[in-house]
């Protein structure tokens, strides 16, 4: 049964992956898992991040395509670099984005947040989705439809904060639930074309974030997961994110990625 479910499965070798956020934290994680596996893979991250530098560490197969997911030409020139280098790609894995905590209005303070925190929330997390998707698939649909109708997968990245959403996160966790929102749309839109979409929501990651807290915070957010009770390795996000990949009939879901987790208020 090992030899028959592995023939379904892409190889690697197939692959070429573009990774938003790909410098750092998890999305790093998933450009070396993807790169180890043997796919050609490009950072895209701001231009200022340490791609180039993670890049440079994988060889020859990755390269930095430094661009905000927010600015349309730069996106835009990023995946021309990629179609430049590789002939093109047919994974794309939406890891950039940011958070802020904040209520829309304090009664300690009697202050109304700025609502430019709750414009780049949004910019950066669901119109910056959207801008790497659009863009993304204008390259995947250059290429034929391989042998079993497919042409590649966009892996998006939400948040248990899109079900879960804590006190200071209505900002976040609308964005990230918009991620989810957008999932089975995007994957029925692109049915015909042999596009998959999906979706993880991870939970409590070792993260440099969260990596850079005490211990005893660290110990607290441990506790919260039910089993295993710890954070997450990125390794296991870039592992699902290899899977799903690699394994066609996933298509059109969000997973949760959070050891049974269910955040508190």
């Amino acid at each position: 049964m090992a030899s028959q479910a592995s023939s379904v499965l892409r190889p690697l070798s197939k692959v070429v992956a573009v990774v938003t956020g790909g410098a750092s934290g998890l999305g790093k994680a998933t450009v070396e898992t993807l790169a180890r596996g043997g796919a050609r893979v490009a950072i895209l991250d701001l231009p200022q991040s340490k791609g180039a530098e993670v890049a440079k560490s994988l060889g020859p197969n990755a390269i930095f395509t430094p661009a905000n997911v927010a600015s349309d030409s730069e996106v835009k020139t990023a995946f021309e670099q990629v179609k430049s280098k590789f002939g093109g790609c047919n994974a794309v894995v939406t890891c950039a984005g940011i958070a802020y905590a904040f209520k829309l209005y304090s009664s300690k303070n009697k202050t109304v947040v700025d609502m430019e925190k709750i414009e780049k929330t949004i910019n950066v997390n669901v119109l910056g989705s959207f801008n790497v998707i659009r863009r993304g698939a204008e390259v995947m649909m250059a290429a034929d439809k391989e042998e079993d109708g497919q042409r590649g997968v966009f892996v998006m990245t939400a948040s248990v904060a899109a079900f879960d959403g804590q006190i200071g996160q209505s900002a976040y966790s609308a964005s990230k639930g918009a991620i989810v929102g957008m999932t089975l749309p995007l994957a029925r839109d692109f049915s015909d074309d042999g596009i998959r979409f999906v979706t993880i929501a991870p939970g409590l990651f070792g993260t440099p974030l969260l990596a850079g807290l005490p211990s005893k915070v660290q110990n607290f957010l441990s506790s919260l997961v039910p089993n295993p009770k710890r954070l997450g390795n990125p390794d296991e996000y870039g592992a699902l994110v290899q899977h799903i990949i690699q394994n066609s009939y996933i298509n059109g879901e969000t997973i949760r990625l959070d050891g049974a987790l269910r955040m508190p208020p």
